[in-house]
């Protein structure tokens, strides 16, 4: 899927994947942050969740101190990686995925408010895509930043971003 990021989106993106404002107008806070109405900054979200390019907003709780979590992973023959990929991604449990160059080759993060649901969720997975699905429970805890960058994406402002599966 190609999305077109304007200037104003990549400055939303960046500036507040760590930094989200936690007050009672968060999105208030942001659009005075950057110069533009809340009206904008949500119309802006919605496209971007729309078009793909981002899959939610909301915050990263550590293992274990809300809910239940848990690392999966799928084999996937290699001619339906990517429809598998929008399967998964379109369950809202799902936080991201990301291919993998194993034979469990697609791999992703699954949340939910308990462990009966999480196990439904990947149960739920595995009947949607017609594959098993590998539970890989935390044994020790490290944190990960995935938060990315767009500051180093060249050229216009408007310049296309390819949405593919990250390896």
């Amino acid at each position: 899927m190609e999305a077109t990021l304007t200037s104003l989106d990549r400055q939303l993106l960046d500036a507040f994947q760590r930094d989200f404002p936690l007050s009672p107008r968060p999105y208030a806070e942001m659009a005075q942050r950057l110069g533009v109405s809340e009206e904008v900054v949500l119309a802006r979200l919605r496209m971007l969740q729309e078009q793909g390019v981002i899959s939610r907003i909301g915050a990263v709780v550590a293992p274990g101190r809300a809910g239940a979590s848990t690392l999966a992973a799928i084999a996937v023959p290699p001619a339906r990686l990517e429809p598998v990929a929008d399967i998964v991604s379109a369950f809202p449990e799902v936080n991201h995925n990301y291919a993998r160059e194993d034979v469990l080759n697609l791999w992703f993060v699954v949340t939910a408010a308990s462990r009966e649901a999480l196990v439904d969720t990947l149960g739920r997975i595995g009947h949607a895509t017609g594959l098993t699905v590998h539970a890989m429970p935390m044994l020790d805890n490290f944190h990960v930043d995935l938060g990315f960058s767009l500051a180093d994406h060249q050229g216009s402002s408007d310049a296309p971003l390819s949405h593919r599966i990250s390896a």
